[in-house]
């Protein structure tokens, strides 16, 4: 009867956090076809996309983290009916994002020569500049369209981004195609093509999904007539409040992966390429959890709006519970098929790359061995981060999250990561440290937050 009170709450969180990972796992699954369209160019070639994409990454994170700032002011404001407040916090909220789309764009172009002096392959740094300089300026479509994306989620609004990203994957998969090898009289420009397929794609994304939310009742009056320089300095000072430090808790997770990227890098290309297969099907399981720490995000936002804090708790626990649960799931398919899933990437009938691609392959599947062990974690710390950002709790998480990927996570990838010690399993340990101690320290918090509220409303 106990668990019962947890359980119901499952059919009602997915439905609401489905659209968010499918939407989820669509850019992951652009990425997935883009390793394995540009996998076929070679293993120097696919380490290329896998340096680029890191640095990517962390900008990204930057622009993502901060964007869920709009999430839970909306879900809030809309559990309160109050308009002017939600519609206040999207356009503040989209004014920044786009202030920092910009701005990360121009730290990429700076940040490129880092790739010379971060003791890389030389020819997998030549490849990675051109394609990172596409990649890096689709950055600003990106994080405005995050802006849409996560108002529509403070909305409960979650199916309209997933349309969205539907379309785009399904244009990026296309132009890619057709760029990446010159199919159809398309000139054939390999990494370059991949990099402008996403560029275009993410462009459409923005004004479909804007499109979208216009064709909505609920919608339609905070996306158009938005005074978009009319500002305020208390609700920018909010958004900002909330959103550095949630940007920050995302660049502290993702900067611990990408350093992964980049110590795997000064083992050799082979390593890099099998860390990115391992990244890339590790991805697509995180975005699972990433949809329900939106769902735990939306609803202790709600909640908090009603004041009703034991709900908020029973709610927030049903939501993990959830999360451990899909995380056991995938655990056991990286444990039975880690010798399967990394040869999709390869192609294992070329001739002259065999030897390469047998030690690809084999890095990649003892590296999956360790992910499906990392699956619980994972998907609890994400989850625990979305429902302390709910209850606009974001400065303390943050130091929890510096202190595990980087206090705890970092050093024992660097120490056990290793040519001479354990090399990429080493540094694939190092992010079972940091993710686990997230999961722990972020649930006490949480714990610790709701007792608190719910003694206080008492």
């Amino acid at each position: 009867m106990v668990l019962t009170q947890y359980t119901k709450e499952f059919k009602y969180n997915l439905n609401l956090a489905a659209p968010v990972m499918l939407g989820m796992l669509g850019h992951t699954f652009v990425s997935l076809v883009d390793n394995i369209m540009v996998g076929q160019l070679g293993a120097t070639e696919l380490a290329a996309v896998s340096l680029g994409n890191s640095f990517v990454f962390i900008a990204m994170s930057l622009g993502i983290g901060f964007s869920t700032a709009i999430t839970p002011l909306v879900a809030e404001a809309d559990s309160e009916n109050n308009f002017a407040k939600g519609k206040s916090a999207f356009k503040h909220g989209l004014f920044l994002c786009i202030v920092l789309g910009i701005f990360l764009f121009l730290m990429l172009l700076l940040a490129k020569p880092l790739m010379y002096v971060m003791d890389q392959p030389v020819e997998v740094v030549k490849l990675a500049i051109p394609y990172l300089d596409l990649v890096g300026f689709s950055l600003i479509p990106l994080i405005i369209f995050q802006a849409f994306k996560q108002f529509s989620d403070g909305l409960s609004l979650t199916k309209y981004p997933m349309y969205a990203a539907i379309l785009s994957n399904l244009i990026n998969v296309i132009l890619n195609y057709l760029l990446i090898f010159g199919k159809f009289g398309f000139p054939e420009m390999g990494l370059v093509g991949a990099a402008l397929g996403t560029l275009i794609s993410r462009v459409i994304m923005v004004f479909f999904l804007w499109w979208l939310l216009r064709a909505r009742d609920k919608s339609k009056a905070f996306v158009t007539n938005i005074k978009i320089f009319v500002l305020e300095s208390p609700m920018l000072k909010k958004v900002i409040n909330i959103g550095f430090p949630s940007a920050m808790q995302m660049f502290f997770e993702v900067a611990i992966f990408t350093a992964a990227i980049w110590l795997s890098g000064t083992l050799g290309q082979n390593p890099q390429a099998a860390n990115q297969i391992a990244l890339n099907l590790s991805s697509m399981t995180f975005m699972v959890a990433t949809g329900l720490s939106v769902a735990a995000m939306i609803r202790v936002g709600n909640q908090k709006g009603l004041q009703n804090f034991i709900e908020l708790r029973r709610i927030a626990i049903s939501i993990f519970l959830l999360g451990i649960v899909l995380a056991v799931i995938f655990a056991l398919i990286f444990l039975l098929f880690h010798k399967v899933l990394p040869t999709i990437y390869v192609d294992l009938d070329d001739p002259i790359n065999a030897i390469d691609t047998r030690e690809v392959v084999s890095i990649a599947s003892t590296l999956l061995l360790v992910a499906a062990v990392f699956q619980i974690s994972d998907s609890l710390q994400v989850v625990a981060l979305g429902a302390l950002r709910g209850l606009q709790d974001v400065k303390i998480p943050t130091i929890i999250t510096f202190i595990s990927y980087w206090g705890i996570g970092f050093p024992v990838s660097y120490f056990c990561g290793k040519e001479d010690a354990l090399g990429s399993m080493g540094i694939w340990l190092g992010l079972i440290a940091g993710l686990t101690s997230a999961a722990i320290l972020l649930y006490i918090r949480f714990n610790y937050l709701t007792k608190k509220l719910i003694l206080n409303k008492e």
